[in-house]
């Protein structure tokens, strides 16, 4: 038996039938990839890490690295399992930071189980540790903030107060790839990543001085209240040297490196910092006495810090002062101890972090998202 089609019915079916074709090819190899992937990940392992169940191999699975001792942390976990569930995702492998790992060793434990995203829950300091394991890879980083100053998130413009909508960016948000900074306190030792400032002096000192408990009673405010107790000090005299060649020296309070700069309430520490522009903000501020800091509290405020009062801004690759005195050092608001060493640099677009889709801003903004 034979069909007789008209021929301007053939030239309608065929190309017809080769788009379907090549739809079919394309969404096999997109699927078959993905498994052919993990299936050579997990031979290249041996076998999954214990404890960890076994997963289909075309579903996509997020690890949960987790600040326990933050406020709501258990039902943050347990709301992160039902999106995971609701979204079609694989139950969350869930991982509890601790006083021996801030997160970077259950962050490569993570990778090692070949997830798709690993979202740190916590403050600026978890957020680091978790950035550690993942800068150089191909695996992005989610964010739920849950600290005091929260300063990453705020730069990256990601909600604050609503875990489950930071759960679902992280899911299905946006790759956007960041810079990384990397901090050396003494000559030819570990290298340390940053992914907001590292300071020298004075910003250290008060990230020394506030406590636990204050942050826990006045939030941000109480890094303003230990502010106010090491305004009053001596400049120190340090050598500074900007991408191996210009080099100056002065009497400075501190000496920021930023990878961006926007701080708590709006305030623009390094205006024209840019996270993703490959180069690092170097803030110098040097007052002698409490008058002068009126100066450089209004160059912060009218965001002149470059050149204002008695605070200068360099853009650079890498930088290193050298310090007569031993002073605190800070990286993301955790205290690192006292050097008169201190190199950073730039790492341009070493880490991939999820952010709001243009659609998931407008539901944040309108306050349509499912809870």
């Amino acid at each position: 038996m034979t069909l007789d089609l008209d021929p301007a019915i053939l030239w309608l079916l065929i190309p017809g039938f080769l788009v379907t074709v090549v739809a079919a090819y394309l969404l096999g190899a997109r699927n078959g990839g993905r498994r052919v992937l993990r299936r050579l990940h997990r031979f290249s392992n041996n076998h999954a890490p214990a404890g960890m169940e076994e997963v289909p191999a075309d579903r996509y699975r997020a690890a949960l690295v987790i600040n326990p001792t933050k406020a709501n942390a258990k039902n943050i976990a347990a709301t992160a399992k039902a999106i995971c569930r609701f979204e079609g995702w694989a139950p969350p492998l869930i991982f509890e930071t601790t006083l021996e790992d801030a997160g970077e060793g259950a962050a490569n434990e993570a990778l090692e189980a070949g997830v798709d995203v690993v979202i740190a829950a916590g403050g600026d300091g978890t957020i680091r540790a978790v950035a550690s394991a993942l800068t150089g890879t191909a695996t992005p980083m989610g964010i739920i903030p849950m600290g005091t100053g929260n300063l990453l998130a705020r730069n990256l413009d990601l909600v604050l107060d609503k875990p489950e909508w930071a759960i679902r960016i992280a899911l299905w948000g946006r790759n956007r790839d960041v810079d990384v900074g990397v901090a050396q306190i003494s000559r030819g030792g570990d290298r340390h990543v940053f992914m907001v400032m590292t300071g020298l002096g004075f910003d250290a000192e008060v990230m020394a001085k506030t406590t636990a408990n204050a942050k826990s009673r006045l939030g941000w405010l109480a890094y303003l209240e230990a502010g106010s107790r090491t305004l009053v000090g001596r400049p120190s005299h340090v050598k500074i040297t900007y991408d191996d060649d210009y080099r100056v020296s002065a009497r400075v309070r501190s000496v920021i490196g930023g990878n961006c700069g926007k701080l708590q309430g709006g305030i623009q520490l390094l205006p024209e910092a840019v996270i993703d522009d490959g180069l690092l903000d170097v803030l110098v501020v040097s007052p002698k006495n409490l008058g002068q800091w009126v100066g450089v509290a209004a160059s912060i405020i009218g965001r002149k810090t470059r050149n204002g009062l008695h605070t200068d801004i360099r853009k650079c690759h890498n930088v290193v002062i050298e310090s007569r005195d031993e002073l605190e050092v800070q990286l993301d608001g955790d205290p690192a101890g006292t050097t008169k060493y201190l190199a950073m640099g730039i790492l341009p677009s070493a880490i991939t972090v999820k952010v709001p889709t243009t659609d998931q801003r407008k539901e944040i903004r309108a306050e349509v998202w499912p809870v």
